[in-house]
């Protein structure tokens, strides 16, 4: 199959759709069509492909024609479409805006009587339940009208991994950021029932931050009637191949795919290391063991991966891959300038006549009478100083022993009060995850940040926007301390596991030990932002209050751990209030 155009990719990419996830092109060479709108069509409709996975499943129902709307259209008196992006098998796919939010977001659109409807509607209302951020999220599923429609999020900061590899293939860092993020992702969503099945390259984005965010989770397949017997193994083997092509900018089949070229016809699947110089042997075996499923015989000891669970504890057993060094350009050398007294340096005119030099006389001779009376006034001075200094001495140091002796004679209870009261600590006695949204971090852990172990904490999930919470995700995370009794509060110290960017925490006078209620309404204690590994807190006017809110609205960038992924997010081992 000749290679495909650029701009049918590009177009395609933003529905997800594509050639086959898994390098098996189309036997057909007809070249991409070109829409009413100008946009190319992709050709990956179910009558030409006749090389889909075994135990991958097409559907055979006949072309339907997609809805004839346009530009400017309004659906549901909210969202306007502005550009259609794809128009394929009887649904089509638009760059919107939302008018209520004021925000672009993606729809698409296929008649209600489709054969693929129901399944497409069942498939965003199960991706939209899922609220992974490492996913792009389902907005609305909804019909209407005659017309099925599914909103998502729509990301113009991102870029799309066709797009990265049509550069060039990946540093070893990035790659493995990539095969671990996607793989850590497909995991969770095998674990709730969800699978993609056309994880293809301009499936996935990378944000300006660095993270890998996965479009089209069971949508994409829907829309294109795409089922198989065996969804992980599918979506391991998929994986496999985006590690490929990160690592060799190269498909690894035969068929050219995605602006990508396919590995020589004949030689069969080859180790990336074997395909191009200097690749990482760690990653390239990886590639291998996932790919390893598609009947390849891989040279490696290690079995092949064949969910992305398993792929998923293969990247965490490997060593971890630092990211380059920074390189730093040197400063420039500024040019040194002689400044010259009242020019600076600036050019003038003409030079300046030289001045005359004129001989300054002697001072006159002093007589030896002059002399003497010069000394004799010197040492008067010095002699009515010192008398008076005695004095001046005399004179502090009596009305001192008077006023020792009056302090002496008052009460000492009466100097209590200009005396600076230390903070007393409150005492924890109980704690709950505050989280008025229905979605809680670690809700069992949060005895873990009062119980005097530093190497104990209550951890968030982490975000792969940040630093603050977008509202459409997540407002804030907390917990609400009960400090048995009613007590003045006037401040925190709270020690935190992720140094980073920096940390926003603010403290309210909560109305119970409650998981839910109005922060709004809320008597705001006091609030910080920290970058470092522990936050201090200190309220302008003691707040009376049993409960306490400690309340986090922006976290760090961190670094993949034993504990969760790469992204925003932030963990409290130990706090503790004064009063």
């Amino acid at each position: 199959m000749a290679e495909r155009s650029t701009a049918a990719v590009d177009v395609a990419d933003n529905s997800g759709d594509a050639p086959s996830p898994h390098g098996k092109a189309s036997s057909a060479a007809e070249p991409d069509r070109a829409t009413a709108d100008g946009v190319a069509e992709d050709q990956d409709t179910p009558e030409m492909s006749t090389q889909d996975k075994p135990g991958e499943k097409r559907g055979t129902e006949s072309a339907i024609v997609a809805p004839e709307l346009h530009s400017g259209h309004k659906l549901a008196r909210r969202y306007r479409l502005e550009e259609c992006v794809t128009r394929l098998d009887g649904f089509s796919s638009w760059r919107a805006v939302d008018e209520k939010l004021r925000r672009a977001v993606g729809v698409h659109l296929l008649p209600a009587d489709h054969a693929r409807a129901r399944s497409v509607l069942a498939a965003a209302r199960s991706s939209a339940l899922l609220g992974d951020p490492r996913f792009v999220q389902v907005l609305d599923a909804v019909e209407e009208n005659d017309l099925v429609y599914v909103v998502h999020e729509w990301l113009p900061d991102a870029t799309e991994l066709t797009t990265l590899l049509a550069a060039g293939p990946l540093e070893p860092h990035d790659a493995y950021q990539l095969v671990s993020q996607v793989s850590q992702a497909m995991a969770a969503a095998h674990r709730e029932g969800l699978a993609h099945l056309r994880l293809t390259p301009s499936a996935v984005l990378r944000t300006s931050t660095g993270q890998y965010r996965i479009r089209g989770l069971a949508v994409n397949a829907a829309l294109r009637g795409i089922t198989s017997e065996r969804p992980q193994l599918t979506d391991t083997e998929a994986i496999g191949a985006l590690l490929y092509a990160s690592l060799t900018q190269r498909w690894p089949y035969e068929s050219d795919a995605y602006g990508l070229s396919g590995l020589p016809k004949g030689i069969g699947l080859i180790a990336p290391d074997q395909v191009r110089a200097g690749v990482h042997r760690g990653l390239s075996e990886l590639a291998m063991r996932a790919l390893a499923n598609d009947g390849a015989t891989a040279s490696r000891q290690e079995p092949p991966c064949t969910t992305p669970d398993e792929l998923a504890k293969a990247v965490a057993a490997m060593p971890r891959i630092r990211p380059p060094e920074p390189t730093f350009t040197p400063r420039p050398e500024y040019p040194r300038t002689n400044y010259q007294q009242g020019t600076y340096g600036r050019p003038q005119g003409r030079p300046a006549a030289p001045q005359a030099v004129v001989p300054v006389p002697p001072p006159p001779l002093q007589s030896r009478t002059g002399k003497a009376l010069k000394w004799g006034v010197a040492a008067l001075l010095i002699a009515a100083l010192g008398l008076g200094s005695w004095q001046l001495a005399d004179t502090l140091l009596d009305r001192r022993g008077k006023s020792d002796d009056t302090q002496t004679q008052t009460d000492p209870k009466s100097n209590q009060g200009s005396k600076p009261i230390a903070p007393k600590p409150l005492t924890i006695k109980d704690a709950v995850e505050f989280y008025p949204d229905g979605s809680p971090q670690a809700a069992g852990d949060v005895a873990k940040t009062y119980d005097g172990d530093s190497q104990s904490f209550w951890r968030t999930r982490w975000f792969a926007d940040g630093p603050e919470f977008a509202p459409s995700i997540k407002k804030g995370v907390g917990i609400v301390y009960d400090l048995g009794t009613e007590a003045n509060v006037s401040g925190s110290s709270i020690a935190l596991r992720y140094p980073g960017d920096h940390t926003t925490i603010t403290l309210y006078a909560a109305n119970e030990l409650s998981t839910s209620g109005d922060v709004g309404s809320m008597k705001k204690i006091a609030t910080t932002t920290t970058k470092g590994s522990a936050a201090s807190l200190k309220a302008e006017k003691p707040v009376k209050t049993r409960y306490v809110l400690l309340w986090m609205t922006a976290m760090p960038l961190a670094g993949q751990d034993d504990y969760s992924g790469p992204g925003h997010k932030q963990a409290i081992t130990d706090v503790k209030f004064t009063g």
